[in-house]
């Protein structure tokens, strides 16, 4: 009836209700797209964080059902199956005292009675000790204190040498090369500030204020010289020594962060440079991590740092920019595939929403690395290839029939799967590569923790500073070491010999070194 009284209206009326109705439709994906930035804004504000899968579901969705079709659809009156018995729950152990400071150095306090008071109150006998009673164990903190060393060398001259020739021959022993040129600095004081800005995200203008606490008063500029000076001269040929370990690596992940330098040449102060950080991957290779400032996010800084690997996985998230890198197989991540579909989720979305199914299969494949994660590589590849396989095969399949509306979230998670599909796919070719790029974000994370207290640099040697210091502390990290003693062992003794042979091999200060393990590493927990 409709259709019938359409044909008979005139073909300026028609036309006109076909654009009313293309504009209302324009509309409504207008106001969907509205919604969405809305919920996600929301979200961004007030949900949470977290991509555990309790913390991701809409509520209500206990289970999903993608992958137990079995128990979704098994007959009701088929035969009941054994009984099945299920393992008792054992709640996790408390630690003890002695467990919670086990490793720290104990100083005894003995209370005992004086000699003239150890005479019996009933007998007037004289007491005897009959043993030792622990009645408590305290924690106590000494608070950092300031003192000056003041280096005074002994000089001495022969007598002989004198009597004949009347000059007297002039022996001084060798002083330790200082950290900082004519300046007050010392390796412990210069691996506090560090260890306070780098670690504790703590500015310089906060640690002026302690130092003033100290009874001393030294500006930030200062500080910002030791750091500046002691990362160029000291750690900078450290971390060059790094660099060639990390670039033979078989798997090195990367990512970039966002910094901002007041004094850049060429650019405003509002401007925004970059952060990079390399590390090497799940592999046989003790862990480095490697920071590098740059000015832009152009390929052309990757692909110069990564100049010398070869035949390598590059794990990477999908920007562009890593493709100008060569010689190197790009690996994306599957977290970054997992976000976008959370982001897509509805509040109340149904069983068959879209971005819930597309969420399942990405929880599948991290469930299954899971399971592998305790296998060797070999190990893991062949598990990888006859059960990830599979999920991922039924993944892109799937990812072929949706047709989302164009603009939505939905449809930037589809697009990012179809294009990624052979990235997404790389890490079956190798055991080593690891399904998502969380270890570099986890690396990376302490500098943007850092940079939201001190904001920005000042200059660009702060910047690359910055990034050498970030280097020596994370590595240092993720090698079990505590990072202040790390940086007074390197203070300590890499100016005596850099000093003498700029080029000298540093292999021994590796973080990862037995010699440098048994004085760095961190209290046994």
């Amino acid at each position: 009836m409709e259709n019938q009284i359409l044909v008979s209206l005139p073909g300026q009326v028609i036309e006109y209700i076909n654009k009313l109705e293309k504009r209302l439709e324009s509309q409504q994906v207008q106001i969907d797209r509205l919604t969405e930035l809305l919920r996600l804004a929301q979200k961004a504000r007030f949900g949470s964080s977290s991509e555990k899968a309790k913390y991701i579901y809409p509520e209500g969705i206990e289970q999903l059902t993608l992958f137990n079709e079995a128990e979704v659809c098994a007959a009701i009156e088929a035969p009941e199956p054994e009984p099945i018995i299920i393992e008792r729950h054992t709640r996790k152990r408390k630690r003890t005292k002695d467990e919670l400071v086990e490793g720290l150095p104990v100083k005894e306090v003995i209370i005992d009675i004086p000699e003239d008071g150890r005479i019996c109150d009933i007998c007037e006998g004289e007491l005897k000790a009959i043993g030792r009673e622990s009645v408590r164990k305290e924690i106590n903190i000494i608070p950092a204190q300031a003192f000056i060393t003041e280096t005074i060398r002994i000089n001495y001259a022969c007598g002989d040498c004198a009597k004949e020739t009347d000059e007297a021959n002039i022996v001084k022993p060798e002083v330790p090369a200082p950290v900082v040129k004519r300046g007050l600095a010392s390796p412990s004081s210069v691996a506090h500030v560090i260890y306070q800005k780098y670690v504790n995200a703590q500015p310089l203008y906060r640690q002026e204020k302690d130092w003033e606490n100290f009874g001393i008063k030294i500006s930030r500029a200062t500080l910002a010289n030791w750091i500046i000076y002691t990362a160029t001269h000291w750690l900078l040929p450290l971390w060059m020594a790094l660099k060639i370990i990390l670039v033979k690596t078989p798997v090195i992940m990367a990512d970039e962060s966002v910094v901002q330098v007041l004094k850049e040449p060429g650019k405003t102060p509002q401007s925004e440079s970059r952060m990079w950080v390399y590390c090497t991957g799940n592999t046989d290779v003790p862990p480095v991590i490697l920071f590098e400032y740059q000015p832009d996010r152009a390929g052309d800084k990757p692909k110069a740092f990564l100049k010398d690997a070869k035949d390598f996985y590059l794990q990477t998230d999908a920007y562009a920019g890593y493709n100008a890198v060569e010689g190197c197989i790009h690996c994306a991540c599957w977290a970054h595939m997992r976000r976008r579909y959370t982001d897509a989720l509805p509040k109340n979305a149904p069983k068959d929403s879209k971005a819930l199914i597309g969420l399942e299969f990405c929880q599948k494949l991290f469930e299954l690395e899971r399971k592998f994660e305790n296998l060797t590589p070999e190990e893991r590849f062949k598990q990888r290839i006859e059960h990830s396989k599979p999920v991922l095969d039924d993944y892109f399949a799937w990812v072929e029939t949706v047709n989302p509306l164009a603009g939505s979230k939905l449809a930037q998670a589809i697009t990012y799967a179809r294009n990624q599909k052979e990235a997404l796919s790389n890490f079956l070719l190798d055991g080593r590569i690891e399904i998502s790029t969380n270890r570099v974000e986890n690396h990376i994370r302490p500098f943007a923790v850092g940079r939201r207290n001190w904001l920005f640099s000042d200059t660009v040697d702060g910047a690359k500073s910055s990034a050498i210091v970030y280097s020596i502390v994370q590595t240092a990290c993720a090698n079990g070491l505590n990072p202040y003693l790390y940086l007074n062992y390197l203070f300590t003794h890499l100016p005596n010999i850099l000093t003498k042979d700029k080029s000298a091999d540093l292999s021994q200060f590796f973080p990862w070194i037995d010699s440098v393990q048994n004085l760095c590493r961190l209290t046994k927990k």
